[in-house]
Order: structure tokens, then C-alpha cells, then sequence
């Protein structure tokens, strides 16, 4: 029997990913059940994780930094106007498309209907980007999203997430009372942005006035159209090349070895659009013909 609580959280992220709407945001295009699983249809991404560029290449240079934090920023800036928060932004769930562009995905930790001045308390995340306030289990708003991309970006430009330790409780104690170090040789508005993203104290952190906004008038983006970058009119600092869908030369080949048990392909006379079972009364979802485009 699927757990109650289990499908009640499923149902959450199927009715979120119906909702969003946003060129560097996975795309749910069908979600339907069989007798035994609940399934999701998303964009197929085959560009890897940046988590996988990063271990491949240890860091990035300000452009494609600077290009992947604006992109991420833009999405995020999207969740928060639907009074979204993502809470577990890190570079295993930012992925690239065929082209090199951002797909943000995995919105199992998103807390919906947090007003820009409202908080909450939930204890979740990663700890490598877990925000002070997180840590201190005092209520948070949505500049933990804030915290989380300066993280990423530190990490980009300088290989490691800032406050790094293999010991959890060192790190902790890193992110709530060592200041944050800058490694030399980066641009003073690089820096300045990281000052201002990784700041300790939510209400001081840059984001937390006005939100997105304050991150789009940063210096360190004086040379992005916003406009542009939305519409994907900006060519990808890197080009995953990816020779088809059948490529997979930039995704772990611990997941590409896994076996898909009970797949839904045994059953080739299933109809996606038209469940086997009706268990769970509104689960089942077709999407409209532009969330293919």
C-alpha cells in the first residue's frame, strides 16, 4: 500500500510542477499512475550536473560563473514572485541542457505560500549550504535562497563551498561565526556579490529588501540583458555537445548503470494520457501542447 504521507507529498510537487512556468525550470509534461507507482514525465536534460562540470573542471572562470548565477537567480526570482521557496539549491540540482543552458530541478524541499515578509521553520537542506538561521533553527524567509546561490557561486570561482570542512561540526561553526574568506584573484564586484549573498545575517543579506531585484542591479551583472538572458537569446559560455539523446557522456555513470525495475515500458498497451488506476484522484495530468515546445 503506498503511504498516506508519502503520496500527499507527491501530490505537492505534481501540483507545483503544474504550475511553474519558466525557461531554466524543469517542465513536468505528463504525470499517471499504474496499479503499483505513481510516475512524472519531465524534460529529458542530458548536459550533466553542474555538480559533475565542477568535479571535472574544479572551478569556473567569472563569465560562465556569472552566466550559470544569473540563470539560476532568474528562476529563483520566478519561485519567489509565486511565493515559492526552493531551500536546496547546490549543484546537483542545477543541470544543463543540450545547449548549456540551466535547468533547475528537484522542488522536494519547496515550501509554497511564504509572503515576501513571512517566514517558517522546517529544518531542511544540505549542509554545505545550509544558511545560518537554518543552522540556528530560528524561522527563515526566502533570503535562505540568497545564501544558497552565493554558496554555489563560491564554489564555482573557488572549487569548494564557502566554509568547507569533511567535519560537519567545524563547517557548522564556520558558517555561523568564521568570517567568509575570499581567496585572491577575483573581481571586487565577484566579491562584493559574495559579501553580500553570503552574509550571516538574513536581514542584512542582499536580496532581503527587494528581493530578486537587488541581485539583477548587482555590478557583477552589469553586462547581462536580462531580457535576453530569459529568452535565451545569450549563447552558452560551454556547449555540452551532446551528440543525441542517447548520449549520456556527461552524466554519472553510477545512474546511467542503474536498472529501471518494473518499468512501464512492460506494459506497451498503456496509455499515458489514460491511467490503469484512479487510486489517487487528480494525479494523473496531460500538459498543454507549448510545455513541449
Amino acid at each position: 500500500m503506498f503511504p498516506l504521507f508519502s503520496f500527499f507529498f507527491v501530490l505537492f510537487i505534481n501540483v507545483l510542477l503544474k504550475s511553474l512556468k519558466h525557461p531554466f525550470l524543469v517542465r513536468l509534461h505528463y504525470s499517471f499512475q499504474t496499479v503499483e507507482k505513481l510516475y512524472f514525465v519531465l524534460d529529458y536534460v542530458n548536459g550533466g550536473e553542474l555538480f559533475f562540470h565542477l568535479q571535472r573542471e574544479r572551478c569556473f572562470s567569472e563569465p560562465r560563473a556569472r552566466f550559470y548565477t544569473a540563470e539560476v537567480a532568474s528562476a529563483i526570482g520566478y519561485l519567489h514572485s509565486l511565493n515559492i521557496v526552493y531551500r536546496d539549491l547546490k549543484p546537483e540540482n542545477i543541470l544543463l541542457d543540450c545547449q548549456g543552458h540551466v535547468v533547475l530541478t528537484d522542488f522536494g524541499l519547496c515550501k509554497e505560500g511564504v509572503e515576501p515578509e513571512a517566514t517558517t521553520s522546517t529544518f531542511c537542506g544540505t549542509p554545505e549550504y545550509l544558511a545560518p538561521e537554518i543552522l540556528r533553527k530560528e524561522p527563515y524567509d526566502r533570503t535562505v535562497d540568497w545564501w544558497c546561490l552565493g554558496a554555489v557561486l563560491y564554489e564555482m570561482l573557488f572549487s569548494l563551498p564557502p566554509f568547507y570542512s569533511r567535519d560537519i561540526g567545524e563547517m557548522y561553526d564556520g558558517i555561523l561565526h568564521k568570517p567568509l574568506m575570499l581567496p585572491p584573484g577575483k573581481s571586487e564586484a565577484a566579491c562584493s556579490l559574495l559579501m553580500g549573498l553570503l552574509q550571516k545575517d538574513q536581514h542584512r543579506r542582499l536580496g532581503a529588501i527587494a528581493d530578486f531585484l537587488e541581485i539583477k542591479n548587482h555590478t557583477f551583472f552589469t553586462s547581462i540583458n536580462w531580457d535576453d538572458l530569459y529568452h535565451k537569446r545569450i549563447t552558452p559560455p560551454y556547449n555540452p555537445n551532446v551528440r543525441g539523446p542517447a548520449d549520456t557522456q556527461h552524466i554519472d555513470p553510477e545512474f546511467t548503470r542503474e536498472m529501471v525495475p518494473n518499468s512501464v515500458s512492460q506494459t506497451p498497451e498503456f496509455n499515458p494520457s489514460t491511467s490503469s488506476s484512479n487510486a489517487f484522484n487528480g494525479f494523473s495530468f496531460v500538459g498543454t501542447e507549448d510545455s513541449f515546445l
